[in-house]
């Protein structure tokens, strides 16, 4: 495939490097002074150079200016977003989103409007997480609805552990940085406004849809996966429905994205059939404006305007009668995205989405032509299974860095789900449109009932299958792109006609196996100590080599443990107890555990570390520091007010360090 026929690669990747760039480049004045002269240069000089066939000194011009471009496009999304001060604040919003039921509280995305300081507003920008917390007087919010809220705007943190989800770059990508606990009494003003936007509109509609479910009979496990599959509502699944779909490799269904388009596109082209030859045109329009209108009773979600932006890109060349090259159309669709949001780039679905269709583009019909079926239903199944097999090999690299796990029997249960799911959102359109004949709208619904009970019981009975999921699996950011890149290269030489030569997959894959050799002997030679920052318990690691030895008041693993595991293929080593008193050696460091501090337990171990655990700790009177130890760590038990300085005088101590306010503790030893 020429490169000449993807302009959008050639431009979009140096824009996507600039963005990616901009995470450690902040430009300043002279940085962009530098670059514009570079650039103002570099264009002028290559016209002296536009008689050659190929004139690289513009290339290299337009791609500096695509990479600046990209870099100064992130920087002022990131800077577009206020800085909240920590105190308490009064705050003019707007609900994003219907309130997600919690626990003990209802979290609500509201996008900031303005913050009231006496008589003054000033203008804000960018969106909060608030918990308000559940009681009697709790009111609903609807999308659009107009808070002014008294509440302390709290930084959003990461906990430090090693290898977790970066949970804060992921919030801020969404224009998220703050989030604030409140109660009703807070709440100083709630109003509706006469006009929402078209987003809110979009998500009320798609609420009012799913009471119009229920007023066909259909409730329970079954509404929450037709509100999943046809409408990407997926709050009222219950967590083992969740984990039943991931289990099976087929939770992508609950996602309304490109499966969900390519199905109602081909539905609505089927009903289209008798409009061929002058009427194809308006087969084509009218049925981008039905993949729009569906987009919009879905709630304009970021996946299905991802999914509608890509399709209505695919088939502009339909619209135009010019042959287009899909790969450019679908690359045409992410640069849209990409400019009117850099940080997309980051997003799990959008990198899943993108990389699943590319790789479908690029290698489905090379892989179906292998193999000729005799009949409509082998070809049925042929058609699907290299469908998902397509699909999973470009996102099994993401799947495994994102979610540590990968499913066994993904083309098994996908050959069944997908056509399943399929029928499941014509169904439910179909209810939807037949609804005023309750008859008609009624049998529907119950044909649709079945059909989601089949698809839960099927995704139950193959989750329940041992070894149906590989768990606790990885990989770093680095061997994630490296076994991609081979990946493509693979398939394009095995599958291509005109392939590349042998020596560029092979290339990828030494790459791939030099960056895992070189983390695994940079964690063989090494030792660490780890404590992790976990949720209601005390949880310290000695790394010994690729051998973690654990030490915790529980017996249960928790998920900070298992992904650090994961990605960097560790041995865990059974728990041990540390209820009591707990005195550890680890290369030449001498660690004490406890909860309680006193004289005679300095003089018996003299540590070198000290880590307190538990939420209370006893401190002797007349604890004497000035030997030692070096370090004192504070377990994440402790809550994030304690202030061990204002019971003991430790300043001769070098570190103290307290985990649930800087994050998990790790040290070389």
């Amino acid at each position: 495939m020429p490169l000449k026929e993807i302009p959008f690669l050639r431009i979009g990747l140096p824009l996507c490097l600039g963005i990616i760039s901009g995470q450690w480049i902040r430009p300043d004045f002279i940085f962009l002074l530098v670059i514009v002269a570079v650039i103002l240069v570099g264009l002028i000089t290559s016209q002296y150079f536009n008689k050659l066939q190929t004139n690289h000194v513009y290339g290299v011009s337009l791609t500096v200016a695509l990479f600046a471009s990209g870099l100064i496009l992130y920087h002022n999304e990131k800077e577009r977003l206020s800085v909240l001060p920590q105190e308490p604040s009064t705050l003019v919003c707007t609900v994003s989103e219907y309130p997600e039921e919690k626990e003990n509280s209802f979290r609500i995305k509201v996008k900031l409007n303005q913050k009231i300081e006496g008589s003054e507003s000033i203008p804000l920008c960018g969106s909060m997480i608030l918990y308000n917390r559940k009681d009697s007087t709790n009111s609903g919010f609807l999308p659009g609805d107009r808070l002014i809220v008294n509440c302390t705007p709290l930084p959003i943190e990461n906990r430090g552990n090693p290898y977790e989800f970066d949970y804060r770059f992921y919030m801020e990508n969404n224009g998220i940085r703050y989030f604030a606990f409140t109660e009703n009494r807070a709440i100083v003003s709630h109003t509706t406004p006469e006009r929402i936007n078209l987003i809110h509109r979009a998500q009320i509609i798609r609420e009012s849809i799913i009471g119009l479910y229920r007023k066909r009979g259909i409730e329970g496990e079954q509404l929450a996966i037709v509100a999943a599959i046809t409408l990407g509502q997926k709050t009222l699944l219950e967590p083992d429905q969740k984990e039943n779909f991931i289990r099976a490799g087929v939770v992508h269904i609950m996602a309304v994205s490109g499966l969900h388009a390519m199905i109602l596109s081909l539905f609505v082209f089927y009903i289209l059939f008798f409009m061929k030859r002058k009427l194809n045109t308006l087969r084509v329009i009218l049925t981008i404006l039905v993949l729009w209108s569906f987009a919009f009773i879905t709630g304009l979600a970021p996946s299905v305007q991802r999914a509608s932006l890509m399709f209505t890109f695919l088939q502009a060349g339909h619209l135009i009668h010019r042959r287009v090259n899909p790969i450019n159309s679908v690359l045409a669709s992410a640069f849209v995205l990409i400019l009117i949001r850099p940080s997309v780039i980051f997003g799990t679905g959008f990198l899943l989405s993108y990389s699943a269709v590319i790789f479908i583009i690029c290698f489905f019909q090379d892989l179906y032509l292998k193999i000729q079926p005799r009949n409509r239903v082998s070809d049925f199944l042929w058609k699907s299974a290299v469908v998902t097999l397509v699909a999973q090999a470009g996102t099994l690299p993401l799947t495994i860095a994102l979610f540590n796990r990968f499913p066994a029997f993904f083309i098994l249960t996908n050959i069944i789900i997908v056509p399943l799911a399929s029928a499941i959102i014509v169904m439910g359109s179909m209810v939807l449109l037949t609804f005023p004949a309750t008859f008609i709208s009624k049998t529907l619904a119950y044909i649709l009932v079945k059909l989601t009970g089949l698809a839960g019981s099927i995704t139950e009975t193959v989750a329940s299958i041992p070894f149906s999921s590989i768990e606790r699996i990885g990989m770093t950011s680095i061997q994630c792109l490296l076994l991609f890149i081979f990946i493509f290269l693979f398939m394009w030489f095995l599958l291509k006609k005109d392939s590349i030569p042998v020596i560029y997959p092979l290339v990828a894959l030494l790459l791939l196996v030099s960056a895992a050799t070189a983390r695994n002997i940079m964690t063989q030679i090494t030792d660490e100590l780890i404590v992790y920052n976990t949720a209601g318990s005390s949880t310290i690691g000695i790394r010994a080599g690729k051998t973690l030895f654990l030490f915790s008041d529980t017996s249960f693993t928790s998920p900070e443990v298992t992904r650090h595991c994961a990605t960097l293929g560790l041995r865990l080593k059974g728990t041990s107890d540390i209820g009591n008193d707990y005195y550890l050696k680890a290369g030449q460091k001498n660690i004490l555990v406890c909860n309680s501090l006193d004289n005679s337990l300095l003089s018996n171990y003299k540590p070198d570390i000290v880590i307190l655990k538990g939420s209370y700790h006893s401190i002797g009177k007349g604890v004497d520091l000035s030997s030692g130890p070096g370090t004192v760590i504070i377990t994440s038990e402790a809550s994030s007010g304690y202030n061990l300085r204002g019971i003991l005088n430790i300043e001769k101590v070098d570190t103290l360090h307290y985990v649930r306010k800087s994050g998990a503790f790790t040290m070389r030893l």
